[in-house]
């Protein structure tokens, strides 16, 4: 439900129309939605059938189409922005690349006043030291632990052994050896940044900073989630490449993989393979992904929005690694 609310009220959406089985729920979502202030509307299925709804609805979407349309852009500073990040199908020029880059983008992001998340419970496994030394306070350190270990013995509960299954036969092919590799090139996203809070799934960061979120390592699951605490636009890094966007934030992606960048030019937007032949400082790459960031900001569709890769995905009734 707090997904579906997220959504909604994301700033990226405009306005809502909210359709449901019954009243009581459809009008939960709506409710919630409508506190941003935004245009709502809910309709019911239970007396009225499919065919009614849609009727109803259509004409709704119509009069909020129209109204979109009439939005106009004004001029935002950098600290205004709200932003998230994840890895997806690793390799080792995560690590000594692409994730330091966003990194280095998310220090200069904070320090404007910026809102980050990140996140990928299962995918920190031997790096969570790392972060929770990086935790604002022992409270915060806490939280992050209790929602670390929890994950942990959620894993080993179901008769699973992560370290079965992680890394994954992609990024053992990327170079990857073991989790705690994995793990280490991960965190590199938070940059030189202290972790604000620990936030549930969709949950919305209570300020600016850097917020660790609990979330799967499924790449359009997580995606959503962030979305759905607030983010209005997503950096996404890979190595041996990855094709999930989003219908609601724009998924910037971004390698360092010369293989896959040159085999997979049309999904990516931010080539940073420079660095790794030393022809780019990573400045420059935060420059350039910086840069390509604000095109998007201002109306430039990112790759997978231009190749329609709109996966939206729900948290499912149980935990997904």
């Amino acid at each position: 439900m707090n997904t579906l609310i997220g959504a909604g009220a994301n700033p990226n959406v405009a306005a809502a129309v909210v359709i449901g089985i019954e009243p009581k729920w459809t009008d939960w979502v709506a409710n919630g939605v409508a506190e941003t202030g935004k245009p709502v509307a809910s309709f019911s299925i239970e007396r009225y059938g499919d065919l009614r709804t849609v009727e109803m609805a259509a004409r709704k979407a119509l009069d909020y189409t129209q109204y979109a349309t009439e939005q106009q852009r004004e001029p935002i500073e950098l600290g205004e922005l709200w932003v998230s990040a994840k890895c997806g199908e690793s390799d080792t020029t995560l690590g000594l690349a692409s994730n330091p880059t966003v990194g280095r983008v998310f220090d200069r992001m904070i320090a404007a006043g910026a809102t980050a998340i990140f996140g990928e419970t299962s995918e920190v496994t031997g790096a969570e030291d790392i972060i929770a030394d990086a935790c604002v306070s022992e409270t915060v350190r806490a939280d992050f632990m209790k929602t670390f270990q929890d994950y942990q013995d959620f894993i080993f509960d179901t008769g699973a052994d992560l370290l079965g299954s992680q890394p994954t036969q992609g990024n053992i092919r990327g170079g990857l050896t073991t989790i705690e590799e994995k793990a280490l090139g991960n965190v590199e996203k938070m940059g030189r940044n202290k972790v604000a809070s620990v936030l549930k799934p969709a949950e919305v960061p209570a300020g600016p900073g850097l917020h660790f979120m609990d979330s799967s390592s499924a790449a359009a699951e997580m995606v959503t989630l962030c979305m759905a605490g607030g983010s209005v636009f997503h950096f996404f890094t890979t190595g041996q490449g990855n094709i999930v966007g989003n219908p609601v934030i724009p998924t910037m992606k971004i390698s360092a993989n010369p293989l896959t960048v040159s085999t997979m030019p049309e999904h990516f937007d931010v080539d940073i393979t420079g660095l790794l032949t030393l022809e780019m400082t990573l400045d420059e790459a935060a420059d350039k992904t910086m840069e390509m960031m604000a095109r998007c900001v201002n109306g430039r569709l990112t790759a997978s929005e231009a190749l329609r890769h709109d996966e939206f995905v729900l948290t499912k009734l149980y935990r997904s690694a």
